[in-house]
This record gives C-alpha cells, structure tokens and sequence, in this order.
C-alpha cells in the first residue's frame, strides 16, 4: 500500500490513473484533486524536464504536502475555476486531467473536520475551511423539504423524509451541533443491519452540499472539455452514482446531463471519446485500501 505525505492519502487506482494520461515527457498536465500528492508526484516522474503540471485544492491542509519540483505549480482553489486559472496561467491547452473525486483518507480520519461519524466532532464537513456553510448550519437551518430532497438525491436514502423530519423537530428543543447528536436523532431510522452503510450515505449527502460538489464537478468537466487538447486525456475516478453518471455522459454526451445532439447524418456530436471499459481496482487493493472499493475509473481522449 502507497502512501503519501505521511498518513495524509493513499491514493486510489494509482498505476491505472496515470497510465490512463498518456504521458508526454514535454506535456501540461493537471491533478485538480492533489490532496496528499500521491497521483501527482507519479506524473511527475513520468514527465520530461519541459513538462509541466499543475495541482489544484482548496483545502490548505494540503499545502503541507507541496512537491518541490520546478515543474510543479500549486493552485489553492476549487477545481471548478479550472478553465479561468488555465487562462492565468497562460496555458491555452492542457494534455491531460486527473481527478480523484471524493474525500481523501485525511478528511476521514481527521476527527475536528467532521466528515466521519466514527468520531464525536463539530458538523462542519467543509473542505475549504473558509467556506460560508457549515453541516451543522445546513442540518439546523434547511427547510425539511430541502433536507428530504438533499438525502434523497445525494444520499439515495428511502427514508429521506423521515430523516429530514427528524431533524427538524430535534432542533426545535436546541441545535444540533455535533455528528454524535445528528446520530443520536437519526439512529433509530437505520436498519441495524444496514445502518452503517446508511448513515455514511447520510453524512455523504450533507457532504456535497455543503460543498458544492455536484455544481463544481460540472463546471470543472465543461471547463476540462474546453482547454484540453485535441488527442488530450481525462482521467477521472469516482466514488458514487451521482459523479459517476455525470462524468459518463459527459463523455458520451458532451454534457453531465446527458442530452445528445445529433449533426445532419444523425451522429452525436460528443467531445470526448471512451479510452477504456470501467476500470475499478484490484481484489489486494480493495483489501488494502478499503475507501477504494467503490472506486471507477473512466478515461476518455479529446476529439
């Protein structure tokens, strides 16, 4: 098992990511997810001395795990500005893109964050931790209909109502503040048997709202369709159904929702073209590396 930065990530599908890239020794290539470096200091030793490439988060924590390498440029912002930060960059046109999508093993496992239920901490879920929006304020202040329809599409939760109404009637008595007293509202509302399994769908769903996630994953795969050359690669894991669908029409469709457009002889006219089947990891690194499990990997060339 690979880690990088200390205990910061491991990282997921690595080998298979990067060879997805096709590597051009004089490339310009970007890690919009750079988290613990792992993925990005792998490019990095498949690039030539002209090559460059550019590592984006919005999460300081990350800055700690910098790769001090000349060819190497740290962005610190959402991947959703991609295309505007390419433009300052005074780069017209990238070779390639990676992107880990999800939470990385240091948001998990960094109990003040609040991301995990598996620890008592302030619902605070945010990755840019000079963000506005808090979990708590989402799971305090959000209407009950919006907190149904925030579990119900984000979390895929069939008592997505009764979870929202949950809440709302707790914080009538005082505010919930914390992941152990969101858990303690919600606990009698999972099945013992499934419980676990549905109480991260739960901190998921608050998870990408609290962030953004959905809208960013747009705007940084219309922005990557944009800026990335002709014969350019993406290379891009995902973690659930949700950023799956979107980055699998937006290869098949041009756009994350999916509509085709059809040119005079009925072809559909698509940006991007499927490089590989799903790739998902190995049987030893699902063993290894339990947060890959869910993982697949698509890859696709520019037209």
């Amino acid at each position: 098992m690979i880690t990088t930065a200390g205990t910061y990530h491991t990282p997921v599908l690595l080998k298979e990511s990067v060879d997805g890239l096709d590597i051009q020794p004089d490339g310009v290539y970007v890690d919009v997810t750079f988290g613990g470096g792992g993925h990005s200091r792998e490019i990095l030793r498949r690039l030539g001395p002209n090559g460059r490439l550019y590592g984006f988060d919005q999460d300081a924590d990350t800055e700690r795990n910098i790769c001090d390498d000349p060819r190497f440029t740290y962005v610190r912002s959402n991947f959703r500005y991609l295309k505007q930060w390419m433009r300052y960059k005074g780069e017209e046109h990238i070779d390639g893109l990676l992107a880990d999508l999800g939470v990385s093993s240091h948001h998990f496992d960094d109990a003040e964050r609040g991301f995990s239920f598996r620890f008592d901490a302030p619902l605070d879920m945010r990755m840019n931790k000079s963000a506005a929006t808090t979990a708590a304020e989402v799971v305090n202040n959000y209407t009950e209909e919006q907190l149904t329809q925030i579990f119900s599409l984000y979390g895929e939760l069939r008592n997505a109502r009764q979870i929202g109404a949950a809440l709302v009637k707790a914080r009538q008595q005082q505010p919930i503040a914390t992941t152990g007293q969101l858990l303690e509202v919600t606990e009698r509302l999972f099945a013992r048997e499934r419980e676990k399994k549905e109480v991260a769908k739960m901190f998921q769903a608050l998870r990408i709202e609290v962030n953004h996630e959905m809208d960013a994953l747009r705007e940084m795969l219309a922005g990557a369709c944009q800026v990335l050359a002709h014969g350019g690669r993406l290379s891009i894991i995902t973690y659930h159904s949700l950023e799956d669908r979107m980055v699998k029409n937006m290869i098949r469709t041009g756009n994350v929702e999916g509509n085709s457009h059809q040119d005079f002889f009925g072809r559909t006219e698509a940006p991007l073209r499927p490089v590989n089947k799903v790739t998902v990891p190995s049987d030893e690194e699902q063993e290894n590396n339990p947060r890959s499990r869910s993982a697949k990997l698509r890859i696709a060339e520019k037209i």
